[in-house]
């Protein structure tokens, strides 16, 4: 496959970035008051339009996958999948889940458990279970909808019709020649602009993670010179793992953390309270599932709604800024598998995957706090980033365990530099699937450093909240991405029918 240079999209993207990482630096105060106020009035003014999205994209998602089109191959002339079954899920851990897993995973619950939703008093037997259920709700069907979406739109239109994987071009049903035009360099340049402002601030969260998970473990002080250096050695790791190429560097480093996800999550299931995990994944799952519409639907407009805008609306909006990066990975990773193979993998299994690991990772450390064990919710409300190794450290074999959690940010760390270069690449290269290393390189620096820059100038939630805003015109373009393939499966089955006629008749 040929490899394509880098054009407009790239120059005026990394500019874009580059300005705002400026901004950060040089007046980090004025950015965070800026997009602060951008992103309280968008939460506030289409808060409504996040949550009817989202629940959209997860019913058309269960269209598709069990639906007319349920049989058609993401791929020309009935070629199979790339990878196996497993090693595909391993790829779509680490690119759609992996950080969030981790830094989240005992952190929501607690904070939930403290500070529940409206309507439920906080340190009590009802807010546990409310902090369980909305942790596996934020983590399960929604989120992994908004990416089925966009790596279906983009795998069926890369392989099965040859376009090139860009955005723009899943919109060609729609667009028709403009996605070769001005409006649909627009589109890629938000995309990608998108993408790489979100994955430099996650960078950024996950060295504080490292470095807090150091802290605890080691004589290592928590300081930003640390998350400086962590940043500095993840960034050497990146280069290997992308030197080496997906089907190499990411695979490899996918599997490994998937083993390691996997036994961390069955060593906390057995040395902690296994019964009470067990009856509370049952429980939480049973009441996600039974009032799943009042959950995905509930905004609270009688009464202050901010809760609801500082953790459920934050996180679909933060899901659909990501979703150029998720989708465009997945897409990579999925080609010649059908569409149903397709939903039912990316939408079913991870969000089983997400509910068990919120369940024993942030149950443990419910059931440490309500016990009095120890006190997870004083420090997290500080330092979020330490919930998970306070938990890890209370339990029979902590240090193991901590060490573990610690390898498991890390590899999840240098697997997300890499994806997200491989996607940026693709994404500025004209729809390339094989990006050059130079442009792969380049934007792995950019991230790196514009995480480190904003660290160092305290910019990282500002432009957080960029991410977060630039995410709702792009919910629109998600929505016009459903009606395209929708459109481009009925006409292509049409054709199946009437050419499979034609030969009977032949």
């Amino acid at each position: 496959m040929q490899k394509r240079t880098p054009g407009t999209v790239f120059y005026v993207s990394v500019g874009l970035v580059v300005a705002l990482v400026a901004t950060g630096a040089l007046a980090p105060d004025r950015l965070s008051a800026v997009s602060g106020a951008a992103l309280e009035w968008v939460n506030q003014t289409f808060g409504w339009f996040y949550m009817l999205a989202t629940t959209l994209f997860v019913l058309a998602c269960f269209f598709l996958g069990l639906g007319p089109y349920k049989h058609v191959r993401l791929s020309k002339k009935d070629r199979g999948p790339d990878y196996s079954f497993f090693t595909w899920l391993g790829l779509l851990f680490a690119a759609g889940m992996g950080v969030g897993l981790v830094f989240w995973g005992a952190a929501e619950p607690i904070l939930h458990y403290v500070d529940p939703p409206p309507g439920i008093e906080a340190e009590t037997e009802e807010a546990a279970r409310a902090a369980l259920t909305y942790s596996v709700f934020h983590w399960a069907l929604q989120p992994w909808g908004v990416y089925a979406i966009v790596g279906l739109a983009l795998a069926y239109f890369k392989y099965r019709k040859g376009k090139p994987g860009l955005i723009s071009h899943s919109l060609s049903p729609l667009l028709g020649d403009r996605v070769d035009g001005p409006t649909g360099k627009v589109i890629n340049i938000v995309a990608t602009g998108a993408t790489a402002v979100g994955v430099a601030t996650t960078f950024g969260l996950s060295a504080l993670q490292v470095s807090g998970g150091m802290s605890e473990i080691f004589p290592v002080p928590n300081t930003v010179i640390t998350q400086m250096i962590v940043i500095a050695v993840v960034t050497v790791l990146f280069v290997i793992s992308s030197l080496s190429g997906v089907d190499k560097g990411v695979r490899y480093l996918s599997m490994t953390n998937l083993g390691i996800a996997i036994v961390l999550l069955s060593a906390v299931l057995v040395l902690g309270p296994t019964a009470f995990l067990l009856e509370s994944f049952t429980t939480s799952v049973g009441t996600y599932v039974s009032d799943y519409f009042d959950l995905s639907l509930s905004l609270a407009p009688y009464s202050d709604g901010a809760w609801y805008g500082e953790w459920t609306i934050f996180f679909w909006a933060w899901v659909i800024a990501w979703a150029p990066y998720v989708g465009m990975f997945i897409a990579r990773v999925s080609r010649g598998r059908t569409v149903q193979e397709f939903v039912l993998g990316v939408l079913l299994v991870p969000a089983v995957l997400g509910a068990l690991w919120f369940v024993v990772i942030g149950g443990t450390a419910l059931d440490l706090q309500i016990s009095g064990t120890t006190d997870i919710a004083g420090p997290t409300q500080q330092n979020e980033e330490l919930a998970l190794f306070l938990t890890l450290q209370s339990l029979p074999g902590g240090l193991v365990l901590s060490l573990l959690g610690l390898l498991l940010i890390v590899i999840f760390f240098v697997t997300s530099a890499d994806s997200a270069s491989y996607v940026l690449g693709v994404l500025s290269s004209r729809g390339s699937m094989v990006p050059s290393k130079v442009v792969r390189l380049a934007w792995g620096g950019l991230i790196s450093a514009t995480a480190a820059v904003l660290l160092l100038s305290g910019g990282l939630e500002a432009l957080r909240a960029v991410a977060i805003v630039a995410a709702l015109p792009f919910a629109v373009v998600i929505l016009l991405m459903v009606v395209s393939l929708i459109k481009a499966l009925r006409e292509d089955v049409a054709a199946e029918r009437y050419d499979a006629a034609q030969d009977a008749r032949g």
